[in-house]
């Protein structure tokens, strides 16, 4: 599956997230490691996937590496489940994250999802991401979203995947930390702007994904 997407996300493609106060270091700091270079490495790849500056080739390659991101993925989701804010710090988090919006197997995607949620029960990672996951999931299972994150560029523009009750959405966000739709939505066209129409892209629009999150 195909995932061009894009950011609109206030803290920036892979910036560093604040950590709280009197938090403590990762338990495995050479795991968060890996998860960080590796969405650091794919994030310029994706930015130029939705951008459509990518040959055959250089786009087996970017697939291939997507590949291989979730192989790893899976691994860790095995033994350790969800790799929290405990286990790897926020930024291996976030990392984490992004590569599971990527993941190009569909079983992958809804075990990340299902981890997520439980790390969120425990406050080991936060709901807004596993709201764009949980999403992903349902768009790909041909299901109305929930959360209103996702969205698809057509030769009209941007448009929203199709939600679940629009009437109760804002709602929903607000609970999981995410801001109106609207704004998101604005913010979304804002940062778009200036990039070609592909047809059919995908658009997660969560908070720190380089072109592949944004509202």
């Amino acid at each position: 599956m195909d995932h061009r997407t894009a950011d609109t996300s206030p803290a920036g493609p892979l910036q560093a997230l604040p950590e709280r106060p009197g938090s403590a270091p990762p338990q495995r700091p050479d795991l968060a490691r890996e998860l960080i270079a590796r969405a650091e490495q794919a994030s310029a790849q994706w930015s130029r996937r939705i951008r459509n500056e990518l040959d055959d080739l250089r786009l087996g390659h970017v697939r291939h590496a997507d590949h291989v991101n979730t192989k790893v993925l899976r691994r860790i989701l095995a033994e350790y489940g969800w790799p929290g804010h405990r286990l790897v710090g926020r930024d291996g988090c976030h990392a984490a994250w992004q590569l599971a919006l990527h993941a190009d197997d569909a079983n992958v995607q809804r075990s990340a999802a299902l981890l997520l949620d439980r790390a969120v029960q425990t406050e080991d990672a936060p709901a807004w991401q596993w709201a764009h996951l949980h999403d992903r999931v349902l768009i790909h299972t041909g299901k109305p979203q929930e959360y209103g994150t996702q969205y698809t560029l057509t030769p009209q523009g941007v448009e929203r995947y199709p939600v679940r009750e629009p009437t109760g959405l804002d709602s929903r966000r607000a609970r999981v930390g995410l801001p109106a739709a609207s704004v998101a939505a604005a913010t979304l066209r804002q940062r778009l702007a200036s990039l070609p129409s592909q047809p059919g892209a995908a658009i997660d629009t969560g908070r720190g994904v380089q072109l592949a999150s944004a509202a």
